[in-house]
């Protein structure tokens, strides 16, 4: 990879599914190393359960401590504090949530995933108001917080310039059951690719996975895939973005596959 672009990390949901004992981890395996086994395979695992209960301190450093240096964590915000009909009524709440714990990973901290529910439409005073609450460090950690939109409604230039100011970056999402765009708001790239095929040993057939891969180099020198639908004709400036796929989903027993071909084309 060149100076002149960021880090491409490719992971999964998680590391605990029962069909992985079958796919992805070996025989012999105990439970309790599937953390470290998963860790060494891929580059970046988003942590599903803070999305349904806060994790305790001790919890995020033992997962700290199970994963090699160079690797990160997405944590996935509370659902408690963005399944709301007003998201900025959470704003009271976001401290307790990032006070929890999330330090305790020290330099594995990677983003912070934001998921909305489908229901919530797109009000601009409220999102405003929402991302001007995300402070930018968590005890001298830099913090980066990422967007999960899924109403139609967001699919709005004003959004797109609203999450361009704070930057904050938008999830792309492959996928049909909600409306996607790739306009890069944030300094970095967040994909989550939720179309994988149990019928595909990798998921993604390895043509697909080559044209993400091509796409996740594009990103991460700055660039912009022009096969995406996106919402507004503006780009950010071009410079260096690190770059996270996550695949999500779909036949999931397939997900470790797919990011372990991928990071090989990266």
């Amino acid at each position: 990879m060149s100076k002149a672009a960021g880090r491409i990390r490719a992971g999964i949901g998680g590391w605990t599914y029962e069909p992985w004992e079958e796919t992805f981890y070996p025989a012999d395996l105990p439970k309790k190393s599937q953390l470290n086994y998963a860790s060494r395979q891929v580059t970046a695992i988003e942590i599903n359960g803070t999305f349904y209960r806060l994790q305790k301190p001790d919890v995020f450093a033992k997962w700290r401590d199970d994963a090699p240096d160079d690797f990160v964590f997405s944590i996935k915000a509370p659902r408690y504090l963005t399944y709301r009909k007003v998201l900025s009524e959470a704003v009271p709440s976001v401290p307790k949530f990032l006070a929890s714990g999330l330090s305790s990973l020290q330099h594995k901290l990677g983003p912070i995933l934001w998921q909305l529910p489908p229901s919530l439409h797109f009000d601009a005073a409220d999102i405003a108001k929402f991302l001007e609450a995300l402070p930018h460090t968590l005890d001298d950690l830099p913090l980066r917080h990422v967007l999960e939109v899924r109403h139609k409604s967001f699919m709005d230039a004003a959004y797109v310039e609203l999450a361009r100011k704070h930057s904050v970056a938008t999830v792309f999402a492959h996928t049909d059951e909600f409306p996607n765009f790739a306009d890069v708001t944030g300094d970095f790239v967040y994909a989550r690719l939720r179309k994988a095929e149990a019928s595909e040993s990798t998921g993604y057939s390895k043509p697909d996975l080559q044209a993400w891969s091509d796409r996740a180099k594009l990103w991460a020198s700055g660039g912009a895939p022009t096969d995406l639908p996106y919402v507004t004709s503006t780009a950010p400036a071009k410079k260096p973005r690190d770059v996270f796929i996550f695949f999500i989903n779909g036949a999931k027993e397939r997900a470790p596959a797919a990011a372990k071909h991928l990071l090989t084309l990266v």
